[in-house]
């Protein structure tokens, strides 16, 4: 598989990683044995870029890749493990907080490595920023781990461009993770072009669009707890535009000869050299599927149709319930 590099720390990593939450939470039930070998499969074919965080099951996906890597100590150097801090939420809740203060991370670090059960983590994201805490005073804390050996690189989470700035100036920031995809390119207004300037890889989650542009999501059947249920592009108005678009795209995808989660992350990997998507999945299909991705070239009218077919006014709907907006830098 191709590989891109988090410049920062001079780390090699697949052109696409694996987004690990679905294998926790959010998007109905899950089997731990079958996401293993699922994880297994992932770094046979080539893909060493994990993403998880705290907050996914409330600990358990960090614990399920702590599992993984017991099954593959001999190759830890190899495989980069990107967690996240700062959303606190209570077991069976959507919403959440935001901590951001030094004792939290601090804490939430060492907890993060416990159940991870490695001695570093490669790629610590601040998973929402909480104002109440000044970015001087978070930066500081994670520069503290780096020096201690505990992370090596220091990532953000939706932020703006400013925020990057700042932050970057106390500290060389790895990677900004924000959901970018074909229907949802706000990152296009300033944030990937910055990130371009200042050395910073963009991490795109979410590049399959929660799974509806790849033509197959039934909303009708999705199963309780899948929080897509709550998403206002997914509801009434809005999903019947949405779905009108994904349809064209579908048949741009068909007559390209490529599935549309493959020319989704195709778009995504030949505009930005800087771009390394993370596509979630719990089948080895789709996983074996997204990888093929890396090897597709598009033209640069192919990418202007899709651009154009994905203007941000043809897309019906905010990306986020009112409650999933917290943190969320615009």
């Amino acid at each position: 598989m191709q590989q891109r590099l988090l410049q920062q720390i001079n780390q090699p990593v697949s052109a696409l990683g694996l987004g690990c939450m679905g294998m926790s939470e959010f998007y109905g039930a899950s089997d731990d044995s079958q996401s293993l070998l699922l994880l297994d499969k992932a770094f046979e074919i080539g893909i060493n870029f994990f993403d998880t965080a705290d907050t996914y099951g409330l600990g358990h996906n960090e614990t399920l890749l702590g599992q993984f890597l017991v099954n593959h100590k001999s190759n830890r150097q190899q495989i980069v493990i990107a967690t996240k801090f700062g959303i606190v939420r209570n077991e069976g809740e959507y919403e959440r907080r935001l901590d951001n203060s030094p004792e939290y991370i601090q804490q939430a670090c060492n907890d993060s490595l416990q159940r991870l059960g490695t001695d570093y983590i490669d790629l610590y994201y601040c998973h929402r920023r909480d104002h109440s805490t000044p970015i001087k005073d978070m930066m500081q804390t994670l520069s503290d781990l780096v020096a201690k050996g505990k992370i090596r690189g220091i990532g953000l989470s939706e932020v703006n461009s400013d925020t990057l700035r700042q932050a970057h100036a106390i500290h060389p920031i790895t990677a900004v993770q924000s959901e970018y995809s074909l229907w949802s390119r706000q990152p296009e207004e300033d944030l990937l072009e910055t990130c371009l300037e200042l050395g910073v890889n963009f991490v795109a989650y979410s590049p399959l669009g929660r799974s509806f542009l790849t033509g197959n999501l039934n909303t009708a059947s999705l199963e309780e707890g899948d929080f897509r249920q709550a998403l206002p592009r997914l509801q009434g108005e809005a999903f019947i535009q949405n779905k009108k678009v994904v349809e064209q795209f579908s048949q741009l995808a068909q007559a390209w000869h490529f599935s549309n989660a493959q020319l989704c992350l195709a778009w995504l990997l030949n505009k930005f050299p800087h771009v390394i998507p993370i596509a979630g999945t719990r089948r080895e299909k789709y996983l074996i599927e997204n990888a093929k991705a890396t090897d597709i070239k598009l033209t640069a009218e192919q990418i202007q149709a899709l651009d154009d077919l994905f203007d941000p006014q043809n897309i019906a709907g905010e990306r986020y319930p009112d409650a999933g907006w917290g943190g969320i830098e615009k």
